[in-house]
């Protein structure tokens, strides 16, 4: 086994077969022992709207990876998806699909800025498997089909904002989660950057009305697609979660403002990502004209981008630093969360979750910062501190947190304003909505890693509790026996929003939902609480900047 990566284990802490071949000899290899499974006739198969899939069995669980939902997206660039065609006899859903075609990733660095050097991994890495336009496809895990056990559906969409990632990753593995909770758990790859989010309305025509757009209407079509079948995999359509972490998140906040979403998911949660603005237009037209020059097409032959090589695509999707919604007057009629929020989804309860230290991942490197130095590192992170005065910005911090260094206060500002911040214009907005309306939740998670002290509760850091696969991200939140408690608190709260929109269990204290009298929120911890009005101070001083999405 990988000394690098711990797995899944059987009740009683011994790695599984299978988990010992997918870590010790690779995807080929685990592959053919699935295979080997299924031919001893204990593969389980389920029938869809499009044709009869056959998966296997992990852990107890029925596992189908890589189900088609929606046809090739090659044939219909930048156009709204149709569903997958049927397909004859029984397809093996044995290995993940394909995945969305995107820019090979930048290690992320840490260090102190002078000198940075790359990071060791510090989540499982996604299987090696091929990108490509035929990118529509999800995995189900399931304790029982056809068994009418109308069980919680949890979908997750995941993050690398709307850009990167994809559904494959061994860190939202469901085997646990179904375990833990008697759920049915859905992971979805759909388009991203270029491919999912170039607007060309404005310089194509009707043909590309839904253009800015497409990769949220994949996540729909999916979402039809659990509607439609996810009773043959033992779920109950009308108990449907959404829930995601980064991009994920924020992928569910802007599903709460499309009209083609209502009805198909009656939960929603959003952790470390958000969509209080979409981007305008005129904004996404002229990242539209940046690719077209990338890709040398003037808007008079703008037909040829349907026919460009993939790889060029996603060369000339590098020309541009944001990829995401488009409020384009028709899939997404308005901003998601401004003004207010958007009262299609009023009746959705929503749980939204933020990391206490998000930025010691996302931005990292300064970790030994002086006083002298503080000041002018902030000012290259301030966009979202408008035109509050930086000196003072700091006085507070360290008025309120005397303890903090010089680099706790820049990890500190920085994740408040930035990553914080929309987190609470959305939970603020929710809770504005007209009495009656479904309520809202907030928690924080400020559990710090022991592997990586310097992280904290870093960005990230609770997708290993979400989906209880603490074995799994060992590289980050360790094995300890507090890990494995957070794992359970943070988990079984998922389950339990899931099964009825509260997410209250034994092992919390009473949780309410957040207003704004109170801002009730769970601070999940070894010894978790609620507080009302965490961090209250700098809550209050970036109120004062109104908040808008980058690349709106």
């Amino acid at each position: 086994m990988s000394s690098q990566y711990s797995t899944r284990y059987n009740g009683l802490g011994t790695p599984t077969r299978r988990s010992l071949l997918t870590l010790g000899a690779g995807a080929a290899i685990e592959a053919a022992f699935i295979s080997t499974r299924s031919r001893a006739g204990d593969a389980p198969v389920a029938a869809t709207n499009h044709g009869k899939v056959k998966g296997y069995v992990d852990n107890g669980i029925n596992v189908f990876k890589g189900i088609p939902y929606g046809d090739d997206t090659a044939k219909r660039r930048f156009m709204a998806a149709l569903p997958a065609k049927p397909w004859p006899g029984v397809r093996d859903a044995l290995t993940w699909g394909p995945q969305a075609p995107k820019p090979a990733a930048v290690p992320r660095q840490v260090g102190n800025g002078k000198g940075a050097t790359k990071a060791p991994p510090l989540f499982p890495p996604e299987p090696p498997n091929e990108m490509s336009e035929d990118c529509l496809n999800l995995s189900v895990w399931t304790p029982g089909l056809r068994d009418s056990g109308k069980r919680p559906v949890m979908v997750w969409f995941h993050g690398g904002g709307y850009a990167a990632g994809s559904g494959n990753s061994r860190g939202s593995d469901g085997v646990r989660l179904c375990k833990r909770g008697d759920v049915v758990v859905v992971s979805v790859n759909h388009r991203l950057n270029i491919f999912g989010y170039l607007y060309l309305a404005q310089l194509g025509g009707p043909e590309f009305k839904d253009s800015g757009n497409v990769g949220q209407l994949d996540l729909i079509l999916s979402l039809q697609w659990v509607h439609d079948n996810i009773a043959e995999f033992g779920g109950d359509p009308s108990r449907v979660l959404v829930f995601g972490e980064s991009g994920g998140g924020a992928k569910n906040a802007c599903l709460m403002g499309m009209p083609g979403a209502k009805g198909l998911f009656q939960r929603a949660c959003s952790s470390s990502g958000e969509t209080v603005t979409a981007s305008r237009p005129e904004t996404a037209t002229e990242r539209a004209r940046t690719c077209l020059k990338a890709l040398n097409i003037t808007p008079d032959r703008i037909d040829e981008i349907k026919t460009v090589p993939m790889e060029k695509l996603i060369a000339a999707s590098r020309a541009v630093g944001y990829w995401g919604p488009v409020v384009d007057g028709g899939s997404l009629p308005r901003h998601p969360f401004d003004p207010d929020a958007s009262p299609i989804s009023a009746h959705v309860p929503f749980l939204v979750g933020t990391n206490h230290d998000e930025a010691r991942l996302l931005i990292g490197r300064y970790f030994d910062l002086t006083w002298d130095s503080l000041q002018d590192t902030l000012k290259q992170y301030s966009e979202k501190m408008g035109k509050l005065d930086l000196h003072e910005v700091i006085a507070l911090y360290r008025r309120v947190y005397p303890d903090y260094s010089a680099s706790d206060v820049f990890f500190a500002a920085t994740t408040d304003s930035r990553d914080w911040r929309p987190a609470v214009v959305e939970i603020e907005r929710r809770a504005a909505l007209p009495k009656g309306s479904a309520p809202t939740y907030s928690y924080e998670l400020d559990w710090g890693s022991p592997v990586r002290p310097e992280l904290q509760a870093c960005h990230g850091l609770d997708v290993p509790f979400l989906f209880d696969n603490v074995a799994i991200s060992n590289n980050l939140v360790g094995t300890s026996p507090d890990a494995y408690w957070m794992a359970e608190q943070i988990s079984e709260a998922y389950i339990a929003f899931a099964k009825t929109g509260n997410p209250n269990t034994p092992k919390l204290p009473h949780w309410p939902p957040y207003d704004l009298a109170n801002r009730a929120t769970m601070v999940f911890d070894k010894v978790s609480k609620v507080v009302n009005d965490p961090r209250s101070e700098p809550r209050k001083m970036f109120s004062q900047v109104p908040y808008e999405n980058p690349g709106t």
